[in-house]
């Protein structure tokens, strides 16, 4: 009962995401993407499916191809990649059970986040941006390389909180919401908080997706309000991510995902870096 009414709820969100950025569409007059944007929103989006994550590996291949400028990156990516996150919400959130006011809250916590943290992030000048995302892309392989080494916490039995871990929960959420608008992903810092505060490890499925579906169209009207993001290269993450979503999902029944999970921290690492000297860059051009 509950999945059906958050699934509702993100159905109705989702329109209003749609409704807003076809009338951006309309305005900027946006011709199709291109058959790269179109691989670059596949590969992100199948990998993401499996559990990898598509922001850092999305931000990697924009900068190495520099297909987006740096500052309007991470509107992109929320734009993006929104309609193939909801898709893997209604395909998985169904499928594990937890209590309801724990994932209600921290469902809401993550809107209202990425609501104030999109409106920031717009208007942030292009160095900031690059600083920003290049410490969140080693903020996210930190926690991707604490899962692949088991440093992280195990987790526990609990499929719902009360008290002051609800508390904790609720605004750590609210926090890592904000963060996502930066271009932080949630996956791997909200299986984080699942596991410290001892709950299931199944739980972080639904809590991670849901939020992320539900932030994810919050953040995105206001960029495309904002017109802080590329729009052929959005539109590439959305019509190749999609399909992406049901192929990794149907079709998958084995991959090399350890290799791969390295292969994407190595290229994660080079573009943080990259990014940081860019930023330093910024900063010397604008000192001069």
């Amino acid at each position: 009962m509950l999945a059906n009414v958050i699934l509702g709820v993100l159905g109705l969100f989702t329109l209003w995401f749609v409704i807003v950025w076809v009338k951006g569409i309309k305005e900027e007059k946006a011709g199709a993407p291109t058959p790269h944007l179109l691989a670059v929103g596949f590969v992100t989006n199948f990998f993401d499916t499996l559990g990898i994550g598509s922001f850092a590996p999305t931000t990697a291949w924009f900068k190495g191809a520099k297909l987006v400028q740096d500052r309007i990156i991470p509107g992109t990516l929320n734009v993006g990649h929104t309609l193939p996150v909801v898709v893997m919400a209604f395909i998985f959130i169904q499928r594990v059970e937890v209590e309801p006011l724990t994932l209600s809250l921290m469902l809401i916590a993550a809107v209202a986040g990425a609501f104030l943290g999109a409106d920031i992030v717009s208007g942030l000048p292009e160095r900031k941006v690059q600083l920003g995302m290049g410490i969140a892309l080693l903020v996210t392989v930190g926690f991707m390389l604490l899962g692949m080494l088991d440093l992280m916490p195990v987790g526990g039995e609990a499929v719902g909180l009360t008290g002051a871990k609800l508390v904790i929960a609720v605004v750590v959420n609210f926090i890592l919401g904000a963060l996502m608008t930066l271009g932080i992903g949630l996956y791997a810092p909200a299986m984080a908080l699942v596991y410290a505060l001892g709950m299931s490890p199944l739980v972080a499925f639904p809590i991670m997706m849901g939020s992320c579906a539900y932030l994810m169209p919050a953040a995105s009207v206001k960029f495309v309000k904002n017109k802080a993001f590329d729009m052929k290269a959005a539109l590439g993450l959305a019509i190749g991510g999609v399909p992406a979503v049901f192929v990794a999902a149907y079709l998958v029944t084995s991959l090399p995902m350890d290799v791969l999970r390295w292969l994407v921290v190595a290229v994660i690492i080079y573009t943080a870096v990259t990014m940081l000297r860019s930023a330093a860059k910024s900063a010397e051009a604008e000192a001069k």
